[in-house]
């Protein structure tokens, strides 16, 4: 159990906790002794004892090393320097290396010699592999230290609720995730020592690799780092990788392949277009395409008089260039504006104006020409040194306003894009529509909500960089747009990239004086805080959005922000507030036809009856919201409201019809992919099989609801979950596994501000000490639950004042 417990494999261990116990009944007839239940116990409540917390979220090993480039030729001596500094680390010596290029020459190689390395090595590492591009020599964006921690701790099973937003905060919690594990951790072109130094862990047992033009002496001066200078291949190392990517036509004219290296500067990434482009034409010899290309650099230093060094590798991908038809040159250049880490076809359609199948042709002819990279399925990028080239010729061919309109018809993409798949997957969604555009002639498909959320998965770095772009350089609209369509799919599990797209669309609304988009960028932020806990500021900013929407006339906005009230005013106990924002709420949505977002309302207005004890009264609105989810084809508010109606029934022992409900509404969730509220109907089934008397099922139930509830960083809900567990405990007569449950649930509860789990953890406190026969501490817990379920309304509090009468007695 421990051991699978501290690979970050939580449930594993608890399923091996119940194989034993399984086996003592069995056997023995006896039930696991008190070691075993008090592990049991700790693994279950995450205690720190047995590993610290970032360890608890951890769910799988990161191996994010990319591909090995094809035919590495050369730098032995370079990979011999490596592996002895990393035979010689140990706990005296600092495990940071750089792979700096002299000069500060790009395209020399240093992460194709980082990634070669590194795979050759990789045992050395079990505990996992870390990759982040930094981007630090990108005009536009290079990557913040704040923003590469967030992406690292992710890597590391952290989920999006969970980064600190502090930048300090996260490094010390990343160094407390590395702390005494084997990982590497390269750290690809860095700009600068800042943007190097929060990055590196605090580890002896660690390695960071560092690549960068500079030669970074901060970190050797200041963090005891080891530097590995990368000069030119040495031109038979040059020769040889012509050789093995060319082949024998490299032996039969070796003068002209020794002319070709020293043509590309010795640069591995010119070797290799300059190879490409000779082995498209087999039939040319080599001695004539090193005339042409000598020709062609002439021309070109002509047009420099500034002696840039890279002249002759702009040269290389000139020549390689005028081999390519217009429109696939075109293509290559427009690309370099793309904003983002990477692309895929539409993108590149959109951006071109061209069809989605002239758009794969070009990429195609690219990728052969090593003019882009694979970087994952479908998708490519370009090397920095190619994209600033890209750039370059962008602004030889193209006019200002040729490339705006590039740059719009991209952003257009990907308006729509995401607001088909955002759409697909949530009908009710808050949100401006893309409809204010014109739609591009090529959108990727989104037939049903798994596509969807591969899409918006696979191009969440991508949005979030449009986001940023258009904000700060002239289309703040499309900024405002994109993050409010975003935002349903963001706030699910994204915190950090949510926090982000808004903080952006806010600075753009009020740049450009949109007081509607304001509101909208506030509401999100709003909803974020409230996730997080920081529920008056979530009051605040709600409060803030409220009064521009209704200062704008935007009844649209004005509806959801009231029942974003609502749901708080619920969270918090304050079902008064609650009803009346959710009633007014009601009525705007029905003015504005959205039934889908009145279904929504409907259902959380049965959740504030259901806790006031009207059970008919719930499920009446239930009911009614039930019908117009399903009418609407909002499959996650139709799952919610049968979650809600399963839980009365679980209260109102209707056991068997629950299940059924409770069973449909956890396929609906799967199906959409929608986690939590898979957490939250795993948690009701729970409940349902703990009033039928089924306990071991219940534990598996509560198990896996508390599981995904820490992935997703849900301090409420997991409260909830705990709280189930001791009432399983308690109904196993196990009064001191209830205490540890409905203590972690009690602090949980109190952190995220939620009464109501509170009074439930205190009531199962005060009947586990009464069952130990402690009942003055069973008095004060039963005394406090009683308060808090009296300021909620909850009908809970009768039963909690006949515990107290019949303690007196």
């Amino acid at each position: 159990m421990l051991a699978l417990y501290r690979c970050g494999r939580p449930a594993e261990a608890l399923a091996a906790y119940q194989a034993a116990r399984q086996v003592l009944i069995d056997e023995l007839g006896a039930e696991p002794g008190p070691g075993l239940r008090q592990l049991h116990q700790q693994v279950l409540s995450g205690d720190p004892a047995l590993a610290a917390p970032e360890q608890v979220a951890t769910t799988a090993v990161p191996r994010e090393l990319p591909a090995r480039v094809r035919s590495f030729t050369g730098r032995w001596e370079e990979l011999l320097a490596l592996t002895k500094l990393l035979d010689e680390s140990g706990a005296e010596t600092n495990g940071t290396v750089v792979i700096s290029a002299i000069g500060g020459t790009a395209g020399v190689g240093k992460t194709a010699l980082a990634v070669y390395w590194a795979h050759e090595v990789i045992d050395r590492f079990p505990d996992g592999q870390l990759y982040v591009d930094l981007r630090g020599y990108d005009p536009d964006k290079p990557m913040p230290a704040g923003d590469a921690l967030a992406r690292l701790l992710r890597s590391l099973g952290v989920a999006g609720g969970d980064i600190p937003a502090d930048e300090d905060e996260r490094a010390a919690r990343y160094r407390s995730m590395l702390a005494g594990k084997r990982m590497l951790v390269i750290l690809d072109n860095a700009g600068s020592v800042e943007q190097v130094r929060p990055l590196l862990p605090g580890s002896a047992s660690c390695t960071a690799l560092v690549t960068s033009r500079d030669a970074l002496p901060g970190l050797v001066a200041r963090h005891g780092a080891t530097r590995v200078d990368l000069n030119l291949l040495p031109l038979d190392d040059a020769v040889g990788l012509l050789r093995a990517l060319i082949g024998v036509r490299v032996d039969a004219d070796p003068d002209a392949a020794a002319r070709l290296a020293v043509q590309c500067c010795r640069l591995p990434l010119a070797l290799r277009v300059a190879a490409e482009l000779a082995a498209s034409r087999p039939a040319v010899p080599l001695a004539e395409l090193t005339a042409e290309l000598a020709n062609l650099q002439e021309r070109l230093d002509l047009l420099d008089n500034g002696g840039d060094s890279r002249t002759a590798v702009r040269a290389v991908f000139s020549w390689s260039c005028r081999n390519l038809d217009a429109d696939t040159t075109r293509t290559f250049a427009l690309l370099g504006l793309h904003p983002g880490p990477d692309f895929e076809p539409y993108a590149a359609a959109a951006l071109t104006g061209a069809t989605i199948g002239q758009a794969r042709r070009a990429i195609d002819v690219l990728a052969r020409a090593h003019l882009v990279q694979p970087a994952g399925k479908g998708r490519y990028a370009m090397h920095d040194l190619l994209r600033a080239y890209a750039r370059e010729l962008a602004v030889s061919q193209s006019d200002e306003r040729d490339r705006r309109a590039a740059l719009t018809r991209l952003f257009d993409h990907y308006l729509h894009a995401a607001a088909a798949m955002t759409q697909t997957l949530f009908p009710a969604r808050r949100g401006q529509h893309a409809g204010a555009v014109p739609a591009p002639a090529s959108v990727p498909p989104a037939e049903d909500p798994a596509g969807a959320w591969a899409y918006l998965d696979s191009e969440r770095h991508n949005l979030t960089a449009v986001v940023a772009h258009t904000a700060d350089h002239g289309w703040p609209g499309h900024a405002t747009r994109l993050a409010a369509t975003l935002d349903p799919y963001l706030e699910i599990e994204y915190i950090f990239e949510a926090l982000t797209v808004h903080g952006h669309a806010l600075r753009a609304a009020r740049a450009l004086g949109d007081r509607s988009a304001e509101a909208e960028a506030l509401a999100a932020l709003g909803g974020l805080d409230f996730w997080q806990g920081r529920q008056q500021e979530a009051v605040d900013r709600l409060d803030r959005a409220l009064a521009l929407f209704r200062e704008v006339g935007n009844r649209q906005g004005e509806a959801w922000v009231l029942g974003d009230l609502g749901t708080v005013g619920l969270q918090q106990g304050r079902y008064k507030d609650a009803v009346s924002h959710l009633k007014q709420s009601l009525i705007l949505h029905r003015q504005n036809g959205n039934r889908s977002a009145e279904a929504r309302v409907l259902s959380n207005l049965g959740r504030a009856a259901q806790r006031l004890g009207d059970y008919p009264g719930a499920v009446a609105r239930y009911n009614e919201a039930l019908v117009m989810a399903r009418e609407t084809g909002d499959s996650t508010g139709e799952a919610y409201t049968l979650l809600r109606l399963g839980f009365i029934d679980v209260q109102e022992f209707r056991c068997q019809q629950a299940v059924a409900r409770l069973q449909q509404a956890l396929a609906l969730f799967r199906v959409t992919s929608h986690r939590a509220g898979e957490a939250a109907t795993l948690s009701s089934l729970g409940q349902a099989s703990l009033r039928q008397g089924c306990y071991r099922e219940a534990t598996d139930y509560f198990q896996q609801a508390l599981i995904l509830f820490r992935k997703m960083g849900d301090l409420a809900d997991e409260a909830e979950a705990l709280n189930g567990l001791g009432e399983v405990m308690l109904a196993q007569r196990d009064p001191g596994q209830a205490r540890a449950f409905f203590g972690r649930a009690l602090d949980l509860a109190r952190e995220a501000g939620v009464p109501y789990d509170q009074a439930r953890a205190h009531n199962g406190l005060g009947r586990a000490h009464h069952t130990d026969g402690a009942h003055d501490q069973a008095r004060q817990h039963w005394q406090q639950a009683l308060v808090l379920f009296a300021e909620l309304e909850a009908p809970e509090a009768e039963e909690v004042r006949d515990r107290l009468g019949e303690r007196q007695r």
